[in-house]
C-alpha cells in the first residue's frame, strides 16, 4: 500500500547504494540492483534461460507456450504482453504521446523517444565487450551482441525461421499475413513497418536529414547513409558462410544466400510462381495487372519498372553512354551494346 501511495505522491524513498538512483518501492529497487549485480534468479524450465525479474520469465515462457492472453478489441489480434497490445492499439488510433523537447518529433513508444534523443546528443553509452562498438540504446547493444553469439531466440510459428530480435520477427510474420498497419495520410500507401512509413513520407516532403560527410550527398534515412558511406570506404561487413563472398548490405547477403538454399519466400497469388526477391514478385505481378507506374515526362510512355524508364530516356536526350571497345560505336543502353558485340564482333570476342 505504501509503495502504491508513493507512486501517486512521487516520493522515492528507496535509493540504490551503487548508482544513487531513487525508487518508489523496495521491490523496484531490488530489481534495479540486479542490473548491477547481474543476478538472474528466475529460470525457464523449458530452455534454461534466466531472468532478473519474474515478470520477464512469465513473458518469455509465452514464447514456448504460444499463449497470447491480450487481444485487440478493434481487429481481434492477440498478444503475449499487455505492453505489446498497448503499442498495437496506437497503430489504430495514431496516438504518439511521447515528444522530443528539442525538435518536436513524436513517438508512440517511450524507448523510441529515448533512443531518438541520442541523435541530438550523439551519446552512445552502451558498448559491446566483444568488439568495443558503442550504441545509443541497450536494446541495440543486445541485438548487436547476438551477431557475435549467433543467438536467435525468436521463432516464426508459420515457417520456423528464427530471429535475433522480436521486432524483426514481427516484421517477418507480416510477410506471411500481409498485415500493413501503417498508412500514409498523403497517398494512402500502407506499410508493415512504421520506419518504412516514416521513410516513405520523406518522399512527399523531400526531407533528407542525413548528409554524407565525405561528398555531402543527403539521404532520407540513416541506413541509406550507412550503405552509401560503404561506397566510399569499400567496407563489406556481411559475408556468406557458404562461399565466403562479402557484401556491403545485409539485404544483399540475404538475397545471395537464397542462391545456395533455393529459398523463394515470395509467391504470386495469381499464378503461384515463386520468387527469391520481393522486387521480382512486384514486377511479375505488374505483368498480370498491367500496372506501369513509371512514365516518361517527355512523351508519356509508361513502364513497369524504373530501370526500363531510365533506358528509354536517352532516346530523347541523345545521350549514348555505352561505347564499344572494339569499334567505338555508341549506344543508349547496355543491352544494345551487348547485342552489337555478339553480331558485329563475334570472332574478336571469341579470340579474346
Amino acid at each position: 500500500m505504501t509503495n502504491h501511495k508513493n507512486a501517486h505522491t512521487g516520493k522515492k524513498p528507496y535509493h540504490c547504494d551503487i548508482c544513487g538512483k531513487a525508487f518508489s518501492g523496495k521491490t523496484i529497487l531490488t530489481k534495479h540492483i540486479r542490473i548491477h549485480t547481474g543476478e538472474k534468479p528466475y529460470h525457464c524450465d523449458i530452455c534454461g534461460k534466466t531472468f532478473s525479474a519474474n515478470g520477464h520469465l512469465t513473458q518469455h515462457v509465452r514464447i514456448h507456450t504460444g499463449d497470447n492472453p491480450f487481444h485487440c478489441d478493434i481487429c481481434g489480434k492477440t498478444f503475449s504482453q499487455r505492453g505489446h497490445l498497448t503499442l498495437h492499439i496506437r497503430t489504430h488510433t495514431g496516438e504518439k504521446p511521447y515528444h522530443c523537447d528539442i525538435c518536436g518529433k513524436t513517438f508512440s513508444v517511450c524507448n523510441n523517444l529515448t533512443n531518438h534523443k541520442h541523435v541530438h546528443s550523439g551519446d552512445k553509452p552502451f558498448h559491446c565487450d566483444m568488439c568495443g562498438k558503442t550504441f545509443s540504446s541497450n536494446s541495440r547493444l543486445t541485438r548487436h551482441t547476438r551477431t557475435h553469439t549467433g543467438d536467435k531466440p525468436y521463432r516464426c510459428d508459420i515457417c520456423g525461421k528464427t530471429f535475433s530480435d522480436n521486432s524483426t520477427l514481427i516484421r517477418h510474420v507480416r510477410m506471411h499475413t500481409g498485415d500493413n498497419p501503417y498508412r500514409c495520410e498523403i497517398c494512402g500507401k500502407t506499410f508493415s513497418v512504421n520506419g518504412h512509413l516514416t521513410q516513405h513520407v520523406r518522399i512527399h516532403t523531400g526531407e533528407k536529414p542525413y548528409p554524407c560527410d565525405i561528398c555531402e550527398k543527403r539521404f532520407f534515412d540513416k541506413s541509406g547513409l550507412t550503405k552509401h558511406i560503404r561506397l566510399h570506404t569499400g567496407e563489406k561487413p556481411f559475408h556468406c558462410d557458404i562461399c565466403g563472398k562479402t557484401f556491403s548490405q545485409n539485404g544483399h547477403l540475404t538475397q545471395h544466400v537464397r542462391i545456395h538454399t533455393g529459398e523463394k519466400p515470395y509467391h504470386c497469388d495469381i499464378c503461384g510462381k515463386m520468387f527469391s526477391r520481393k522486387g521480382h514478385l512486384t514486377l511479375h505481378i505488374r505483368g498480370h495487372t498491367g500496372v506501369r507506374p513509371y512514365s516518361c515526362d517527355i512523351c508519356g510512355k509508361s513502364y513497369a519498372d524504373n530501370q526500363n524508364l531510365n533506358r528509354h530516356k536517352p532516346v530523347h536526350t541523345g545521350v549514348k553512354p555505352y561505347h564499344c571497345d572494339i569499334c567505338s560505336k555508341t549506344y543508349n543502353e547496355n543491352r544494345s551494346l551487348s547485342n552489337h558485340k555478339e553480331k558485329a564482333h563475334a570472332k574478336q570476342t571469341i579470340k579474346e
